[in-house]
């Protein structure tokens, strides 16, 4: 995710403008004097015990609902299933349309990506049911999020134009997918509740950010002296990704979509997974909130973590690695 570019006393300018201009803390790691730590704890979540690996990919702004993926791999081939727990409750599916999870609603319906005809095809799983969203290419179609209302937002590639094409599957229009209104090169990555999206576009190594307002404005999702930039991911008012500058140095950054201004987060986060609607940041092993950088219990030398999503409640889900993958929740992070 980082690209080149010119010279490091920009870099170093624009991260002293952040730091002082925007009360950054990117290198705390403990809690201001006087504020009380909660206690960090990680769980294993229940899973199939026939399975290869298990992973939690996503869970709702709630907290309630948790959706994720496992392998089961056997005699006649791998089998991918798809994870979702209710309130730490497991429900396996079984579906040849599943390969990955993405996302889940306060509704408990799951958004994915499947491969089933040797090409990219987007899923849905409600009501009990996987099915596929519809496409308008067979390019290769790929969801992004979905927010509580339903909608799902996403991207596919245009053959004929050789750029990405943002797309939204609307709550409102069942069975229809529409092309968003967006600069050239778009992937749609992040929508929230009140219909605000965000996403990357340009094509490979000049990307920008923008955010699409629910009245259809566009505007740009960005900071001085960078070159590239690169969107992860939104909740509530907040967006998620990374700048690079002029001498390649990359930034990782959170946005407040209310007024565009930013805030430079810890530099030793690994990636950048999700944020929540209270702008609490998660990804790699760390959790990020304003005045504290912590590293996430469950981890080591030997032993990868990877927390892969944040609820509003702050739990937080993703993986574990040791000896084999399996899915994991952090709570009082």
């Amino acid at each position: 995710m980082t690209h080149t570019a010119r010279h490091r006393m920009m870099a170093s300018a624009v991260a002293g403008l952040l730091a002082t201009s925007l009360g950054a803390t990117a290198t705390a790691t403990a809690a201001p004097r006087g504020q009380v730590v909660r206690p960090c704890t990680i769980s294993t979540l229940p899973y199939p015990a026939d399975t290869y690996r298990a992973e939690a990919n996503a869970i709702d702004s709630t907290g309630r609902f948790t959706a994720g993926a496992a392998l089961r791999v056997s005699d006649s081939g791998n089998q991918n299933l798809l994870l979702v727990w209710d309130r730490g409750i497991l429900t396996t599916i079984e579906s040849p349309l599943v390969d990955d999870a993405v996302d889940v609603n306060a509704h408990g319906v799951v958004v994915g990506d499947g491969s089933p005809e040797s090409y990219a095809q987007p899923w849905r799983y409600r009501d009990g049911h996987v099915e596929q969203l519809p496409v308008l290419s067979t390019s290769g179609t790929y969801v992004t999020a979905i927010n509580d209302s339903g909608d799902i937002v996403g991207y596919a590639w245009d053959d004929a134009t050789g750029q990405n094409v943002p797309l939204r599957w609307p709550a409102a229009q069942p069975g229809t997918v529409e092309v968003l209104s967006a600069p050239s090169g778009a992937t749609a990555k992040g929508i929230t509740n009140d219909g605000t999206i965000v996403g990357t576009a340009g094509s490979f190594g000049d990307w920008s950010g923008w955010v699409r307002r629910p009245n259809g404005r566009i505007d740009a999702l960005t900071t001085p002296g960078a070159r590239t930039t690169l969107i992860a991911a939104a909740q509530g008012p907040f967006a998620l990704g990374q700048v690079a500058l002029a001498d390649g140095t990359t930034l990782k950054l959170r946005w407040d979509l209310r007024d565009g201004s930013y805030t430079m987060l810890d530099q030793r986060l690994e990636w950048l997974e999700d944020v929540n609607a209270q702008g609490v940041v998660a990804g790699g092993s760390r959790v990020v909130r304003e005045g504290t950088s912590r590293v996430l219990p469950g981890g080591g030398a030997q032993v990868p973590i990877g927390a892969r999503a944040i609820s509003d409640t702050g739990t937080i889900v993703g993986f574990r690695n040791a000896e084999r993958v399996t899915p994991v929740r952090w709570n009082g992070c």
